[in-house]
């Protein structure tokens, strides 16, 4: 891939106005690029995935994990890497299974990035720096929080990991810090 990061970025700016939208996608890479150091895997491939995993949602989002096939095509990413952004939709908007470890990673944090967010701006600090899990799962076990997260994905994907929820809560709450103030958080 010869696309820098700041292709992306632009890409994704290109496509995605709100603030909000465009902190997830910071969220993601992030969480993309902290799992894949601690596996050994290309941190700047798997950032770029996390950065562009939503870059139809806003304008298109009848057609996310579909219009972005288009997208990503038309802006010169391969097959391989439309494929890692498409799998993430497994299940709820794309029939594209997450194969590769990378797919897998995206596919469980991404839902998890959205109730970190919920739960750190629930805090006084409105913070992800004093979040720790014991308050995360409290919050992921009460189903009326954040009740758009779909946490059957989340347990999905820990399971298809052979990931324990504490991990997974635990390491996505560490890769979200490391980026907090990129993200509000």
């Amino acid at each position: 891939m010869n696309k820098t990061r700041d292709d992306a970025y632009k890409l994704l700016c290109q496509y995605n106005e709100s603030e909000a939208l465009i902190n997830h996608a910071l969220a993601v890479e992030a969480t993309m690029r902290h799992f894949a150091e601690k596996m050994g895997e290309d941190v700047e491939y798997w950032g770029h995935v996390g950065l562009l995993h939503d870059l139809d949602y806003e304008k298109y989002p009848e057609e996310h994990c579909k219009k972005v096939v288009e997208l990503l095509e038309a802006a010169g990413y391969d097959e391989k890497f439309i494929h890692a952004v498409v799998s993430h939709g497994y299940g709820l908007c794309a029939d594209v299974e997450p194969e590769h470890i990378m797919e897998k990673v995206l596919y469980t944090i991404d839902e998890l990035t959205g109730l970190i967010n919920a739960a750190a701006l629930m805090r006084p600090s409105k913070s992800v720096t004093d979040l720790e899990y014991k308050s995360l799962l409290k919050k992921y076990k009460t189903k009326s929080f954040a009740a758009g997260v779909n946490r059957d994905v989340i347990e999905n994907g820990c399971n298809i990991l052979g990931w324990e929820l504490k991990y997974a809560m635990e390491e996505t709450i560490d890769a979200m810090r490391k980026v907090h103030e990129s993200i509000g958080l």
